[in-house]
């Protein structure tokens, strides 16, 4: 006898409005960053003279700023039981040092500017996915981070491509090997993508305006009450956090500034506008990938997702040890997979481990610990690159995350840790 068809699985309740809001917020706040961040370390080195050791020094102050904000903001947004004002403040500073890059002539000109833009990142980045991880059930709280990443990779891609097409008209010619003359009409073409990147951050902080506090005395993690010290919060978190923590940071030793990643394409070969595409075609893979991916999550748990990620992480950075030009065109787009497979993964995981009233606290700690550790991987991989060779950092950077990968395995941290549903 036929079995009767399975009855369709329910639809799955819309996400909640904050979500939607701040999705757009990080969609025209990447818009602006990345029609920068992809010249940052051509602009640098080429026009400004810098070394690759000071590009490593501007790259993890800037990571050292959010982690010395991050904890803190975090904790305070718990106590007050306030997340969109941090948020607010957060996407207002970036349009400040964006500015303040127009103006650079000399590399620590530039450490100025992407300090003020890392102020905003370290006071919005745990209150924002506190207020997502809020407002969110925990059985959809990996498509909530999923769709967020979505978003704000989507951002990435517009602006890369605006990047570099602004590059190619301004310019139409590469850096490398180029006339003092070209360089400096080259140096004019970045100011002004620059200027222009500063302009469109005004509409992320424009659609700040549209957020509100959700309710603390209901929904779908009910709030237990702010933690009245720093120490109740952090004796608060659990043994699971923790766990999973130690794990996220040990990873994070492999994983230096992206800069390197677009230095390197330079190195081997690539003009500047085709370094931009590069990194358009690793956003597009990421966008593309992250809501999938976190939807899967909630399916089949976080930890598969984040192993699979991490090893494709080590196979693409021991790949660019050894690549050419024409290779590293697939490695790029490959990395986009792994970002997409392990960030907005990682930081529901985290989520998952923390009541309401500490999941500021809690954040905010793996924003401060984690841009310590890429600080501390930043200078290593520009000391490596100026003193060893251009490889050395992909090499010490496969090889901590295939490290990474093996203690997974053998530890099983999923069996030792348990979640909290609300």
């Amino acid at each position: 006898m036929p079995r009767p068809p399975r009855p369709p699985a329910p639809p799955r309740a819309p996400l909640p409005r904050e979500v939607v809001v701040l999705g757009w917020v990080s969609f025209f706040n990447d818009v602006s960053s990345e029609m920068i961040y992809p010249l940052l370390p051509l602009f640098m080195v080429v026009v400004l003279g810098a070394s690759a050791t000071s590009l490593g020094w501007v790259e993890g102050v800037a990571q050292g700023v959010v982690a010395l904000l991050s904890a803190w903001v975090g904790w305070r947004s718990d106590r007050f039981r306030r997340r969109v004002p941090y948020v607010r403040w957060g996407y207002g500073l970036p349009v400040i040092g964006k500015g303040l890059l127009v103006t650079a002539v000399s590399w620590p000109m530039v450490l100025l500017g992407r300090t003020v833009d890392r102020v905003g990142k370290g006071i919005r980045s745990s209150p924002r996915d506190a207020l997502i991880a809020d407002t969110t059930p925990a059985a959809d709280r990996g498509r909530a981070f999923g769709l967020h990443r979505t978003m704000d990779s989507a951002g990435a891609v517009v602006g890369v491509l605006g990047s570099a097409l602004l590059l190619w008209w301004l310019s139409g010619s590469p850096v490398e090997g180029a006339t003092t003359a070209q360089v400096a009409h080259t140096a004019t073409a970045f100011r002004t993508i620059f200027a222009i990147a500063a302009g469109l951050g005004l509409a992320a902080l424009a659609c700040t305006l549209l957020l509100r506090e959700p309710p603390h005395d209901a929904g779908p993690a009910a709030a237990s009450g702010p933690p009245p010290t720093l120490r109740d919060g952090l004796r608060g978190l659990s043994r699971g956090y923790w766990i999973v923590m130690a794990f996220l940071l040990l990873f994070s030793l492999a994983n230096s500034s992206d800069t390197f990643l677009l230095l390197r394409a330079s190195q081997v070969g690539l003009a500047p506008w085709e370094v931009v595409l590069i990194y358009a075609l690793y956003s597009l893979v990421y966008t593309l990938a992250s809501y999938p991916a976190g939807l899967l999550s909630d399916r089949v748990g976080r930890w598969p997702l984040l192993g699979v990620g991490w090893a494709i992480y080590a196979a693409v950075y021991l790949g660019l040890a050894v690549t050419g030009a024409t290779a590293i065109w697939p490695l790029l787009a490959v990395y986009g997979l792994y970002i997409a497979l392990t960030d907005g993964v990682g930081k529901a995981l985290l989520a998952d481990h923390v009541p309401r009233a500490r999941r500021g606290l809690a954040l905010g700690l793996f924003y401060m610990a984690s841009g310590g550790t890429m600080v501390a991987a930043s200078v290593v991989a520009g000391l490596l690159w100026d003193r060893v060779g251009p490889a050395a950092p992909f090499w010490f950077g496969g090889a901590t995350a295939a490290v990474a990968v093996a203690l997974v395995l053998v530890v099983r941290p999923w069996r030792v840790t348990s979640t909290i549903a609300a």
